[in-house]
């Protein structure tokens, strides 16, 4: 016998001890001898009656609630009103849940089916870093040296996966409750994968992971190809340089028509090569071939440094040339590097900074302690000119990308002298931007991290 038993024969005998309690209040004590073993059995075939009728009722509703019963049923009625209608908001509670739990099942298997046919492999992880999931691209990537077993169910990533990017990553996401990227080239050697780690809104994260080697390898082909091309080019660039001057400067003979081809042919060679050493410089900083020297050193000494350098231009352009305010304060930077950003930014500023109806081009650099989102000194080259409409400046940094094409040809620039810049800054820790409005002129800025030992 179960307790369910006990409990239901003594909710019988309870119910029958109230029956008899009753009746004997309602008969006189002298007919208690006679009618009392009358009520006494009445009142046990009335509980008899009563249990057996409601169990009847009870039992159809039992056999409907089931979880394997047939819910779009309904319950068969009884003669207690009461039960039926509790019978029907639970049969209509239980079809709601089926739907509900119908529509989960599904909405889960096409997620599934979605990320199955990803091409990129993904993986689920709890709050405590144990995998809930992983799509079929994962399951078929193959492992390497960072991998200890093959991926399983239940068991924690850092048993499965050893880069510790990806582990960076999902720290990232599981504790911080932010998205993070890395880069990770350890995983399987040979291939190069974009980790991207996000938090899901119950707990855990979920990684993705995107394998960018044949991106790098087309990239890398252009670099090289494209420093090739331009390191082929200067000797023959240099040697039709040469001549073109010989003929200009010793050569009586000339007609003026001839001096004048002359004079193009040579215009047109140095802008042809300007461009090959920009393009070589910018393979170099884009291949992180560029060797850099850090080291600490005033701001002031940069801007006063880039100030002078840029004379002879100033001079030819009759150019105003102004040092703003500056700070003394120390950033790690290299030199050389830096001041070829300052001489990119300032001779921008002379050719393209002249005002409508002004003679003359002024051009204010100045260096400022700044604290967000670092503690940084920050570099501005400005500019009282036309300004650059809004719809460039999310594009002034592209490599070749010119505001005016014809005068930027008419100038001799190679349109990467910008994008030379952003390179070098940010391969220093630091952040270009740019400022700008219409007929207001133009402000260039970028940062530099604070020197934390000036005497080193």
């Amino acid at each position: 016998m179960n307790r369910s038993f006990f409990f239901d024969l003594w909710m019988r005998l309870a119910a029958v001890a109230m029956l008899v309690a009753a009746a004997c209040f309602a008969i006189p004590r002298s007919l208690w001898a006679i009618d009392l073993p009358l009520v006494l059995a009445g009142t046990l075939l009335a509980a008899a009656w009563a249990s057996h009728s409601l169990r009847n009722a009870i039992i159809p509703l039992k056999r409907g609630t089931l979880p394997d019963a047939d819910h779009s049923k309904p319950i068969n009625p009884t003669r207690f009103r009461e039960i039926n209608d509790l019978a029907e908001l639970i049969r209509t509670a239980f079809v709601r849940s089926d739907h509900a739990f119908a529509a989960s099942v599904e909405a889960r298997q096409e997620l599934e089916a979605m990320l199955d046919s990803m091409q990129d492999p993904v993986v689920a992880v709890d709050a405590a870093g144990r995998i809930q999931w992983t799509n079929q691209r994962m399951q078929r990537l193959v492992p390497g040296a960072s991998f200890s077993s093959a991926i399983r169910i239940g068991h924690a990533l850092v048993q499965t996966i050893r880069d510790p990017e990806v582990l960076e990553c999902v720290r990232i996401a599981l504790a911080e409750r932010q998205v993070s990227e890395r880069r990770s080239t350890s995983m399987i050697p040979g291939r190069i994968f974009e980790v991207s780690a996000a938090p899901m809104p119950g707990g855990g994260a979920v990684v993705v992971l995107h394998d960018i080697t044949r991106i790098e390898e087309v990239e890398r082909t252009q670099r090289d190809f494209v420093a090739n091309v331009s390191h082929e080019l200067r000797t023959p660039l240099t040697s039709i340089s040469g001549y073109v001057e010989t003929l200009l400067d010793h050569e009586a003979s000339l007609s003026s028509q001839a001096r004048e081809f002359l004079t193009t042919i040579l215009k047109n060679t140095t802008r042809m090569n300007r461009l090959t050493e920009d393009l070589l410089v910018m393979a170099r900083v884009e291949a992180a071939e560029q060797e850099l020297h850090p080291a600490p050193i005033p701001a002031d000494i940069l801007v006063s440094d880039a100030v002078q350098a840029m004379s002879g231009l100033v001079q030819d352009e009759e150019a105003v040339l102004e040092i703003g305010p500056t700070t003394s304060c120390h950033v790690f930077a290299d030199t050389d590097a830096i001041l070829q950003v300052l001489s990119n930014l300032i001779e921008n500023a002379i050719k393209y900074g002249k005002a409508k109806g002004d003679a003359r081009c002024r051009v204010v650099v100045s260096a400022r302690e700044v604290s967000e989102p670092f503690e940084a000194v920050e570099f501005s080259v400005r500019d009282f000119g036309q300004g650059i409409a809004s719809e460039h400046l999310n594009r002034i940094f592209e490599r070749f990308y010119r505001v005016d094409k014809a005068r930027s040809r008419e100038s001799g620039g190679t349109g990467l002298g910008l994008a030379i810049a952003q390179h070098v800054v940010q391969a220093q820790g630091g952040w270009i931007r740019v400022e700008s409005e219409l007929n207001a002129g133009s402000n260039f800025l970028f940062t530099l991290p604070k020197a934390l030992y000036p005497t080193l």
